[in-house]
């Protein structure tokens, strides 16, 4: 059997493939030369899961690889309808991102509730004024999205005494179904957006639903930026529709110097790093590794995501 070849949608600083050294032909794409690889390719490893890459090349003529992992949650930037009909399988970095982003999500939690922006700039002013804080414990969230990391950000507050309601695609124990979701919003001090990216879920939080929410709700997205309206958002906190918001992701990444986001009262900006700690690339790494193997083998591995849904289905992780 000849050797099989791996392709990487490069990023800088690559991957540390480590064991797979001498057992697979590794070769490196960017966007311009992607799609002329791509018919050459057994596995498309994407680890530029910023790019759009993949989605313009995969339509194109040739072979494709049989299977395709992308070292991100998200898989939205990858599918196009000839990837969906495809036999190719697609996996996700699952596992990987969930804790240190509902860490995250705790952290800001903690500093709206503490007004800890409010502090820092009045330090920066050297200013003396005191104020009153939230109690974090004994106030309600609404989580949407019942996905690994929804369900990591909801145990996490949880055990800061928060209760705490998940929202998914589908009613289950435990889980509300998309009909309770303005009903919870309307009785949130904090809405966390945690949902995947479908056509579904786009654009779900608009004018409409920050109508919904308390005036002293404050909203944050870890999920993906198109689930929200920009626009809207930034309407619904001049007009004090809701007293704050945390975005973590956007519409376009990274967020262009002239978008009026950066200058909304009560907003926090963060550069899509909810999910980024010392080390991730590196665990990145050795989990693809550790899938390669699996598949190398010929078994079975996880993370494999439903291309029509377009996230991992809870049944597919015995974890889940």
């Amino acid at each position: 059997m000849s050797e099989r070849t791996l392709l990487v949608l490069a990023a800088d600083p690559p991957p540390r493939l480590g064991r797979l050294t001498g057992r697979v032909t590794v070769r490196y794409a960017d966007e311009r030369t992607l799609a002329g690889q791509l018919p050459d390719a057994d596995v498309l490893l994407v680890w530029d899961f910023t790019s759009d890459a993949v989605r313009d090349a995969w339509p194109g003529e040739g072979p494709r690889p049989r299977w395709v992992h992308t070292a991100s949650a998200g898989v939205d930037r990858l599918l196009c309808p000839e990837l969906i009909a495809s036999d190719t399988v697609v996996t996700n970095a699952r596992g990987v991102f969930e804790e240190p982003i509902a860490e995250y999500v705790a952290g800001l939690v903690l500093a709206m509730a503490k007004d800890l922006p409010g502090t820092l700039e009045l330090q920066r002013q050297r200013r003396w004024h005191h104020r009153e804080g939230l109690r974090v414990a004994g106030s309600r969230a609404t989580v949407v999205g019942a996905g690994p990391i929804g369900r990591a950000v909801a145990g996490l507050l949880e055990r800061l005494g928060v209760t705490v309601a998940v929202v998914g695609r589908t009613e289950r124990p435990g889980i509300h179904g998309a009909r309770d979701l303005d009903p919870l919003l309307a009785r949130a001090d904090w809405v966390i957006c945690a949902a995947p990216l479908t056509d579904a879920t786009r654009g779900m939080f608009d004018a409409r639903r920050f109508g919904v929410m308390q005036p002293s709700a404050r909203f944050i997205n870890v999920g993906r930026g198109p689930l929200v309206v920009e626009d809207d958002l930034v309407a619904a906190l001049r007009k004090r529709w809701i007293a704050g918001a945390a975005l973590d992701v956007f519409a376009s990444e990274p967020l262009a110097p002239e978008s009026p986001l950066w200058d909304v009262p009560g907003l926090i900006v963060s550069p899509h790093m909810s999910g980024d700690t010392v080390g991730w690339r590196d665990r990145l790494g050795e989990q693809f590794v550790e899938l390669y193997e699996l598949w190398e083998a010929g078994r079975p591995f996880p993370y494999v995501v439903d291309k029509k849904r377009g996230y991992v289905p809870m049944h597919d992780v015995s974890a889940d």
